[in-house]
């Protein structure tokens, strides 16, 4: 009888604790989440350095988390450390292999460290992915990250794919303009460029640099690409900076 009540009596303490350390588990999972979704907030308002700090705690307190390894990626990035974002994406992956938000961005690492190999083998995937909702991101991307190997062509096409899923996609346009001046296409360049500053007139800045960077590799006159531009009042300045260039 004694023997049975002793029984009973461990049996009873493994239970409890074992409920006491699934709901520890559970608390620490909650506080996790709770730093990460600060640590989101404070990446959004760019401030990459709080954010960083909220998510290394969670972190601590959780660390299988995909949406965590992919914040903690895009916190190191903005700091500067892209092998240490390289590291969290790939965390982030190796939990939940078709997270297409860290792999894209996974992408954009090695874009930084100029592996446009590896950049490009991330955003084809990523633009592959049916389920994802933003398809135009990862095809910009292609079209930037071809634009650096220097294979125009494959740079065009997938500009030009991004601007069909997203045809008020600016940076593309201007991806697209620049494209075309590389390829020698002065009138569709100037078009695209156009039309990215009529979507952003911030882009003017843009467009005149691309001016200055074609007049200072092919020695042609500026005048082809710095037609008249429509800009609002406050970004006269520009015409008058442009009109100096072409003298």
């Amino acid at each position: 009888m004694k023997k049975n009540r002793l029984a009973w009596t461990t049996c009873l303490l493994i239970a409890i604790f074992f409920i006491a350390s699934c709901g520890g588990a559970q608390l620490k999972k909650d506080q996790s989440k709770a730093s990460r979704n600060l640590g989101e907030a404070y990446l959004k308002d760019q401030n990459y350095t709080s954010a960083l700090r909220e998510l290394l705690e969670a972190e601590k307190l959780y660390s299988d988390d995909h949406i965590l390894h992919n914040y903690l990626g895009l916190a190191y990035r903005h700091k500067g450390k892209p092998d240490l974002a390289i590291e969290h994406y790939k965390k982030s992956l190796k939990l939940k292999h078709d997270y297409a938000p860290a792999r894209n961005n996974l992408g954009t690492a090695y874009f930084d460290k100029k592996d446009w190999d590896s950049a490009i083998a991330c955003y084809k995937e990523v633009a592959e992915n049916l389920l994802y909702a933003t398809p135009h991101y990862p095809l910009y991307n292609l079209g930037r990250a071809f634009y650096e190997k220097k294979e125009y062509s494959l740079s065009e096409k997938y500009y030009l794919a991004a601007l069909e899923q997203e045809p008020e996609y600016a940076v593309a346009l201007q991806g697209l303009g620049r494209t075309y001046i590389a390829m020698g296409r002065i009138t569709e360049a100037v078009t695209a460029l156009e039309s990215a500053v009529k979507k952003i007139p911030e882009f003017a800045i843009a467009y005149l640099a691309r001016s200055i960077d074609y007049h200072a590799n092919t020695k042609r006159p500026m005048v082809p690409i710095t037609k008249q531009l429509n800009l609002p009042r406050e970004h006269l300045w520009l015409l008058r900076l442009k009109k100096s260039l072409e003298n």
